[in-house]
């Protein structure tokens, strides 16, 4: 009974979940623009997307935004993490918790606060102010992601690379990166789904040309959201569930190789 129980919770959950999204999926293919009357099976909806000048731009817009900003959050955080790390313990913790308080604050406050910094230093607001507002809350998440794995890492891996012959440049990149790369992509993927999904803080510092999706959506949530935006949104989560399963796939198959070359070994 407790076994039939959990699983009708666990199914409850899911359908919680992706109910709404399936409700999308279905009327991107509805001919009608009712989100409540089925008319007919059709792609119109997605034929119009390709042709819809003001998604596109945003989208690429969004994607823009993203890259950049990931890219350089992932190189500010991890030299941060790394300085950090090296810090002495009560200066460490003081910096530690300073550091958390983007993430712990809530985004309409930094938002409000990054668009007032803008105006007071007299930036046009535009993809700079953009770009720089979302580096902003996203380093917070690669420190978060790098640090672990330098606790991980042997203390005395730097200095071994330095007796064996390296130089301090050499030493980080043969024997430290290798050890935390897996914390630094972490965090760059991290940053770049928070920047993809960042609505609050864009919406206080975007410009006139640098709309992102989000922002879009919203504009036509004012009149009705276009049939258009739901087919948008079906590619996106086709998309993603696709490198899900090609992810999950590879590390199952790095898993059973593992295990035969260990099972050879023994």
């Amino acid at each position: 009974m407790k076994k039939i129980t959990s699983r009708f919770y666990l199914a409850l959950i899911f359908l919680f979940l992706y109910a709404p999204i399936a409700v999308l999926i279905v009327n991107s293919f509805n001919a009608s623009k009712s989100r409540t009357v089925w008319t007919g099976f059709t792609l119109d909806w997605y034929r119009k997307l390709l042709t819809n000048e003001t998604i596109i731009n945003s989208l690429g817009n969004t994607l823009l935004v993203a890259a950049v900003a990931s890219t350089v959050a992932t190189l500010i955080g991890t030299a941060a993490a790394i300085g950090i790390y090296n810090m002495k313990k009560i200066p460490r913790s003081i910096v530690l918790n300073i550091t958390y308080l983007p993430i712990l604050n809530p985004e309409i406050v930094t938002g409000v606060s990054l668009m007032l910094l803008f105006v007071a230093v007299k930036m046009e607001f535009g993809f700079t102010t953009l770009i720089l507002s979302h580096i902003t809350f996203c380093v917070p998440y690669v420190i978060l992601n790098v640090l672990p794995k330098l606790r991980q890492m042997n203390r005395n891996l730097y200095d071994a690379a330095m007796d064996l012959g390296c130089n301090p440049t050499s030493a980080f990149f043969k024997a430290v990166l290798p050890e935390i790369m897996p914390g630094i992509v972490t965090g760059f993927l991290m940053a770049l789904t928070y920047s993809i999904d960042d609505f609050i803080i864009s919406y206080f510092t975007y410009g006139a040309t640098s709309q992102t999706l989000s922002i879009t959506i919203f504009s036509m949530t004012r009149r009705k959201v276009s049939p258009e935006v739901n087919a948008l949104s079906a590619i996106i989560f086709a998309v993603v569930l696709a490198i899900l399963l090609v992810m999950n796939l590879r590390d199952a198959k790095l898993r059973k190789n593992t295990r035969r070359v260990s099972g050879e070994r023994i």
